[in-house]
Parts: structure tokens; sequence; C-alpha cells
């Protein structure tokens, strides 16, 4: 869902320089090969509507203009070098002398390009009515959401709560993360393989990466493996009744991998499990699609637990604080984890008693946003709070 910040952040960026915005193209996905447009997932009139008095929005590149091609491949008609989380200033100085000489511009990449702390309260508010009220899924997208989670809460035939789990391992974010997990001789070869593929500036020779390891995992800083949130939810007291819903792509280590989840909650599903193929089947046309389904899924969830950081877990965790508070949302205390599952002397339940007090804060209640700290996860003090 990274896209979603991109588009808060576009129309930002257009209103701190006082230009129309061209109806922002996705970036194609490398990984998945999605070549999702706005229009595939988010409902245009009511976006182009519901910012008319913030921002000037227009559907297309202008007739005016010669050659649509142009404008993402040449360089003359691309403003690129943008650092990271870059100031309003930034882009009154820098951005707007080329848009007046040029006319039209594209901006890439885009992706953290404005701050948080450095642009006026003002604008941070409208990423927000961005975020939570301009930016709305395609009606089909919205319904098929609302039936899976219908199907989540009476999957016993009586309506029940049910929980959503956002399962961070993918084979690349394995791979990514550079932290060591359980796993055989054969597998951890083939990973530092593909670590040093995909990654060959961070792999290196290799030698570093142990110790690296060690580091990001005391830190907290790994994602969880299934069976270590089987264990977390089971010391927070969930039972093996509990219905789960995963959001989550390919798990890397398949069925095994999972087995230890799996076997202490069985009543374990996604939405592969809860729809017909046929349902399914107009979303699988674009990966977003897909993760737009999971995502409302989670959404509606009356507890939404986060295995490891990012967009798609912070968006979830930010809207249900902005509904007010009312639903649970976990972010593991994962340091904690590694130092209570390393200890050998640290029995069953001084480990329950650890777990449930350190997450007592860690539910998604009120807390004020740090400076520097982007409001994305944690809308209270930008978005909610009327000064």
């Amino acid at each position: 869902m990274k896209r979603t910040l991109d588009i808060c952040n576009a129309v930002a960026v257009a209103k701190i320089i006082n230009a129309t915005l061209i109806l922002p193209c996705l970036k194609q996905d490398q990984i998945w090969k999605d070549q999702t447009k706005f229009e595939d997932v988010f409902d245009v009139h009511h976006f182009i509507e519901y910012l008319k008095y913030d921002v000037p929005i227009v559907r297309d590149i202008p007739a005016w203009f010669p050659d649509k091609g142009e404008l993402f491949t040449s360089i003359r008609r691309t403003v690129k070098n943008i650092p990271k989380y870059a100031s309003a200033d930034f882009y009154i100085d820098n951005v707007l002398p080329r848009i007046k000489e040029k006319k039209i511009m594209a901006l890439k990449p885009f992706v953290d390009r404005l701050g948080y702390d450095n642009v006026p309260p003002e604008i941070n508010r409208l990423r927000c009515r961005v975020n939570y009220h301009a930016l709305k899924f395609l009606p089909e997208i919205e319904n098929m959401a609302e039936v899976l989670a219908s199907r989540m809460r009476n999957r016993t035939g009586t309506s029940h709560p049910y929980m959503a789990l956002h399962l961070r391992f993918e084979k690349g974010m394995v791979g990514l993360s550079f932290c060591d997990f359980v796993g055989s001789r054969a597998e951890k070869a083939t990973m530092a393989a593909y670590r040093q593929k995909e990654w060959p500036r961070r792999y290196k020779n290799g030698s570093h990466l142990w110790q690296m390891a060690l580091e990001k995992r005391k830190e907290g800083r790994c994602p969880l493996e299934p069976g270590e949130v089987a264990v977390l939810l089971r010391a927070m007291g969930y039972p093996k009744e509990t219905q789960i819903y995963v959001a989550s792509g390919q798990v890397y280590g398949g069925q095994n991998r999972m087995a230890p989840l799996r076997n202490m909650f069985p009543n374990l599903v996604t939405k592969e499990e809860l729809a017909t193929t046929e349902e399914l089947k107009p979303f699988r046309k674009h990966i977003t699609s897909l993760a737009a389904l999971d995502f409302l899924v989670c959404l509606k969830s009356d507890v939404f637990v986060m295995t490891h950081g990012g967009n798609f877990a912070k968006l979830i965790i930010g809207a249900r604080r902005y509904m007010g508070h009312r639903l649970k949302s976990i972010k593991p205390n994962k340091g904690l984890m590694t130092r209570s599952l390393g200890d050998t002397f640290l029995g069953w339940t001084a480990f329950r008693e650890d777990i449930v007090v350190s997450h007592e804060t860690r539910t998604g209640l009120p807390e004020l946003t740090f400076p520097v700290y982007d409001i994305w996860e944690n809308p209270l003090s930008h978005c909610m709070c009327k000064v």
C-alpha cells in the first residue's frame, strides 16, 4: 500500500506549489510485474470531487501537450534527486521554478519525498483527508471485502469476532531482512545465494552478515516466524478456537513453516479459502486489488496483529486509530520476544506475564505523534486534534 502514501504526498506537494495535479501514475511493481492504474483500484470521480476545493486534479495529461510519452522519459520533463523527507520550502525553491518554466513536469521517484515536521500543519491535515476520505476503493472491491469479513464472522454458523494477521514472511521479505532463521544448511545456502543475487551491495562477501543478523534480532528488527507468532498469541491468552484471517503472500518455507501456527490455531484462513475461484477472478488482474481486499478485511477485524513493519500494517493501525481507537491493533515487542525465547531459564508463566505486561501499551491506544515521526501509523496529533 506504499502507493497510497505516494498519492497523499503528491496531493500535498501540488497544494504547496499551487499546481494542478494530473491523476497520479502508479509506479509499476518490478517484483510482482503488476501494472495497476489508479482507476483500477480507486474511485477517480470521488477523489477529484472530494479534493476540488484543495487541489485542482485532471484525469489525464492536457491535450495541448504534444508527446505524453516524453513526460515520463525525458530528463527535461522530470524532476529527480528530490531528497527524502524534503521540506515545503525545497519544493517552492527548486520544483516550482521548473514547473513555471516547462508548464508541466513529472516528479520521480516519489517515495518518502515529503517530510512531516518541516511542512505547514494544514499540509499534514490535507494528507490525512486524502488518506482517510478522498481515497476510496472501487465499489466492487469494497463489496467483496464486506463479503469476506461477513464470512469470517459467521464461519461457525453463529456470529463471532475474528482476528486479522498480517504475516510478512514471504521469500522477498525474508531475504531483504538479512536476518537468520531456523532452517537446514541447504536452505540457508539457497537463501544466501538469493541475497547475493538480489542485493549484491549489501551482501558483499557475506562475512559480516552473521553478526549483523544477531544484532538485528536483538533489536527486534526481524520478521516474526509463523511459529513465533503462534507462541505470542497463545501467551497473550488467545485460545485455540480463535478465528484468524491471514493476509500474506506465499510464506517462505510453505506448509512446513506454517505448521506450528496452524497446529496451535487451526481456524486459520485466507481469502482464497473464504471465496471461490470465480469470485476472486476479477481481482486477480491486479495484485493491488488483491492487496486492497486484504487491507479492508484486516481493517474490519476485531483484532489486528502485525508481525513486521511496512506501509500495509502502518496504514491499518493508523486508520483504526483514526476511527476512534475502538479496535485493538497489536504491534509485537519483537525485542522482548527474542530475549524471552532465548532465555532457557524463563518458564512459561513468567514468559506469559512478560508478554502481557509489555503489550498493554502496544494495542493501538491514543498517543501523541512525535516530531519527525510519520502520521500514517499515528494520526492523532496531526489529523485528529483540533488546534
